[in-house]
């Protein structure tokens, strides 16, 4: 599981050093690809594998899911960390993302978030209030 808020930094080429915590589940392969809001999703290759599978289902007469698809899947990016524990973001995926030097790397459960530092603060200090102001069931079978 994906916890916590990271701030590393993104080098000169691209690369990023995985957060200590994430790596033993990264380890082995991820797969990073453009997320909502504008930022990039990072997957371990079992959760992407297990995600395809599900995403796949989507009747493909519908619009909406070929057009979701399209932009989540031709943004994918497989990646294996180097010995430094290092990944590459293309600079697609950089541009998509609005990333820079200052970054923010944020768990979300079965996956990790890359975000620009500065988009990360904004996006965190907009949603809090919401967050502290919910008074329903947001997702199912939670308070």
């Amino acid at each position: 599981m994906f916890l916590g808020t990271f701030t590393p930094k993104l080098d000169d080429k691209g690369r990023l050093i995985l957060p200590a915590k994430f790596r033993d589940a990264l380890s082995d392969g991820l797969v990073i690809t453009r997320g909502q809001e504008h930022c990039l999703y990072v997957f371990s290759e079992q959760e992407f594998t297990a995600m395809h599978e599900r995403i796949s289902q989507a009747p493909m007469t519908s619009k909406h899911a070929r057009d979701y698809l399209r932009v989540f899947l031709s943004g994918a990016h497989p990646e294996t960390p180097d010995k430094q524990h290092r990944v590459t973001i293309p600079q697609g995926l950089r541009e998509y993302a609005g990333l820079d030097r200052d970054l923010a790397v944020i768990g979300t459960g079965s996956r990790a978030e890359i975000w620009d530092a500065t988009a990360w603060e904004t996006y965190l200090r907009e949603q809090e209030a919401a967050f502290s102001e919910t008074d329903g069931e947001v997702i199912p079978g939670m308070f």
